[in-house]
């Protein structure tokens, strides 16, 4: 999203980043997305996700009253006493300027820098890029694990009133919000503990996306200026996406709600109502419909041409070259959709609807529209894919993944960083290539993909 501002791309996923060693399935890759803090009440402490969670009890977009301990693994950017980074001190200097001149106060300014130093350790976690890509089946098999959908169950049973008043006010089904709240922070339980003003301005001042972590900065300050929360409760995670549905700081400006009318739009409380009604404002904001679906499970007849893929058209005309849903429930009478193979054409073939775009604008992953999706499927008692995962497929690794990109560019079908990170750019080239090259463009990376052009360079 962009809720994150975002961020967060990939059918083949990258490894996901994380406040702990093992994380919540927000994002298929690091993206960026007042108090109080107690431990969850008994009603909200939820069966432990095993495919997830850390092993004592994690991701973005945090809180009023007093603060958890920091979880394990936590990054907390705590001021430095007695050392001065001068590199940090010009930085401060010049952001200082701007961000008076964005309108911040010397106030608020003096307040939240305090003390602040840069932490080496986030700028490493941005830079951290695991060796191997994640596949989707492999991302799904936790975004949508059994304990995730039960604990998601759970939750829709808790806060049934409160769901019931959010779905009447913006019209988004709450077992979407719900599993948007189960993506980002397993249903609040992780919703991470890093000071934000300490995090952003480390990512502000070396992060290779400084313009947008400065942009996330101001935003960060405008939050503390309002009075919503105050530097101390204002934690989430080390990119700066905060509370139970991980919302980045500009975004919180745009769509946060004060659903219970208090006075403040907290999402950092145990207390989930305002994140929750905040998530649906999000998704009513971009186009959400009610009762509509995100996407069908399709079969596709044999002569298919899979040149079709990737490409969007009335539903009827999808219905004429003989699509059909797996299971019994039909199609959307009307409307633009397109077809999607996320695992190529060995996979699963998904028609995607106008909700599917709406959920991407919270997160711009293909991989984690159908996490969203899907959990919210499973939560209102839907079942699993019925299509087989190329489960034998070997992801590629990162110098496979960077040698991809260099043949990209060669062909004239790239033009971004050799990074090794499939996002957008690589799968847009991917597709052109394939395409280019008499091959299903369904921008599916993989060994034998990486092969074939090989041969052909």
């Amino acid at each position: 999203m962009q809720l994150r501002a975002g961020l967060i791309w990939l059918f083949t996923i990258l490894a996901m980043t994380a406040e702990s060693a093992a994380s919540v399935e927000r994002s298929p890759f690091p993206q960026p997305r007042p108090t109080g803090g107690e431990a969850p009440p008994p009603q909200t402490r939820l069966v432990q996700d095993s495919a997830t969670a850390p092993a004592r009890s994690r991701h973005p977009q945090a809180r009023p009253q007093g603060l958890r301990a920091p979880q394990a693994g936590t990054v907390t950017a705590t001021p430095r006493a007695g050392r001065r980074d001068p590199q940090f001190d010009r930085w401060l200097a010049g952001f200082r300027r701007r961000a008076l001149n964005a309108g911040i106060r010397a106030r608020t300014l003096d307040t939240a820098f305090a003390g602040v130093s840069p932490d080496p350790d986030i700028l490493q976690r941005e830079a951290h890029q695991p060796e191997f890509s994640r596949p989707i089946w492999a991302y799904l098999d936790s975004a949508v694990s059994r304990s995730r959908i039960e604990n998601g169950q759970r939750a829709l049973r808790e806060n049934r009133r409160v769901l019931d008043e959010i779905e009447a006010r913006y019209g988004v089904d709450r077992e979407v919000v719900v599993a948007v709240w189960g993506m980002e922070s397993a249903y609040g339980t992780l919703r991470g503990q890093t000071p934000i003003i300490p995090a952003l301005a480390t990512l502000a001042m070396g992060s290779r996306r400084s313009d947008f972590y400065e942009q996330q900065l101001i935003g960060a300050l405008r939050i503390l200026q309002s009075g919503d929360v105050d530097a101390r409760h204002m934690t989430g995670s080390w990119a700066g996406a905060m509370g139970h549905t991980q919302f980045i700081p500009t975004s919180y400006l745009a769509y946060a709600v004060d659903f219970r009318g208090d006075g403040v739009r907290d999402i950092w409380s145990d207390d989930p109502t305002d994140s929750l009604a905040s998530t649906a404002a999000y998704l009513a904001s971009h186009g959400w419909q009610r009762g509509q679906p995100w996407g069908v499970e399709v079969q596709v007849p044999r002569d298919f041409n899979p040149r079709l893929a990737n490409t969007s058209r009335d539903v009827a005309e999808w219905r004429r070259l003989g699509l059909r849903p797996v299971r019994g429930s039909d199609l959307p009478r009307s409307g633009e959709a397109t077809l999607l193979f996320p695992a190529g054409a060995r996979g699963p073939a998904i028609l995607t609807f106008r909700n599917f775009r709406v959920i991407k604008r919270y997160n711009n992953a293909d991989a984690y529209a159908i996490a969203v999706g899907h959990l919210a499927d499973r939560l209102r008692g839907g079942r699993a894919f019925v299509g087989d995962w190329p489960r034998d497929d070997r992801p590629l690794n990162r110098a496979e993944r960077e040698e991809l990109q260099r043949l990209l560019a060669r062909a004239g079908h790239y033009s971004g960083t050799i990074d090794g990170r499939v996002g957008q750019g690589t799968l847009a080239g991917v597709r052109d290539w394939q395409a280019a090259n008499g091959m299903p463009p369904d921008g599916y990376v993989s060994l034998a993909l990486l092969d074939a052009m090989r041969r052909r360079r």
